[in-house]
């Protein structure tokens, strides 16, 4: 058990260090947020009900942000991958958690309610990089080979090219295909402790604007799949009850960045820490 929260803290903090990196890329391309509507949270959550088209996703996450946690879940399979056996040492763990953190983000696009980047190519993504990461579970020679087929066909998407490879699938479409709730909470957690790490100062706050909304509204995303159907818990009421909270702190916290409000953030942080915290204690894997 030691050994297995050890390895699982040191996926963490590999995670945290990629995603700070491209935290400051993020700043550094974005000096102030998007502007998005001045409504209260109250009037942005009653706007993610289901509409006849299907749900409305850019309420919660935007491209930008699902084109940047993909490309620096790619920076995280990359080093995963480098050296075989650091892959069978515990990176495979990574490679998994990058690439199901990336197949969320294109199950997210594929339904996403507008035009966006990689839209044509996001469900045939979607679905090979779910299996991706599913397949490594175990650091074997298998799984580093189609991992590193995996990062190919990353590459070649982000290239402007498609997938050569496809992920055959007989059934309907499940959000729980996407990857396994374990995975997610990495990525969760990872995000969460950005988040603390950039509200710690007033400083730190206004420097790092663009990536905090960036953790923010990739927890608004998960929290929101977690309570799909055949999710894991989905019908768990008390279970939805703190995705749905998270999620709602998620976009307060988006809110207050919008609004360059360092108080509200910090609020609105406390509360997203108190949210996973709680389902921690009772749904932890």
């Amino acid at each position: 058990m030691g050994q297995t929260t050890a390895r699982h803290a040191l996926i963490l903090l590999a995670t945290l260090a990629v995603v700070a990196t491209g935290g400051a890329a993020r700043a550094d391309r974005a000096a102030k947020p998007v502007k998005r509507s001045a409504a209260p949270v109250a009037a942005q959550a009653a706007a993610t009900a289901p509409a006849e088209s299907g749900f409305r996703w850019s309420t919660l996450v935007s491209e930008g942000t699902l084109t940047d946690e993909i490309k620096d879940m790619k920076t995280v399979v990359a080093a995963a991958t480098a050296r075989p056996a650091d892959f069978k040492g515990g990176g495979y763990e990574q490679a998994r958690e990058a690439f199901s953190s990336i197949a969320l983000a294109f199950a997210v696009i594929a339904a996403y309610d507008q035009d966006v980047r990689w839209k044509k190519d996001a469900e045939r993504a979607r679905d090979l990089f779910a299996r991706v990461g599913f397949n490594c579970k175990v650091g074997t020679d298998q799984s580093l080979a189609e991992s590193k087929l995996g990062l190919a066909d990353l590459e070649a998407l982000l290239d402007g090219g498609a997938p050569e490879r496809q992920a055959d699938r007989d059934d309907d479409f499940r959000w729980s295909q996407v990857a396994g709730r374990p995975a997610l909470m990495t990525r969760l957690e990872a995000a969460e402790a950005g988040v603390g790490a950039r509200i710690a100062s007033k400083a730190e706050f206004d420097r790092q604007i663009a990536a905090l909304v960036h953790d923010a509204e990739m927890v608004a995303a998960i929290g929101e799949a977690i309570q799909q159907p055949d999710f894991e818990y989905h019908d768990d009421d008390t279970y939805r009850g703190y995705a749905a909270a998270m999620r709602d702190a998620a976009l307060q916290l988006r809110a207050a960045c919008d609004e360059k409000n360092y108080e509200s953030a910090r609020a609105a942080a406390g509360a997203l820490k108190k949210s996973c915290d709680a389902c921690h204690g009772d749904y932890r894997s």
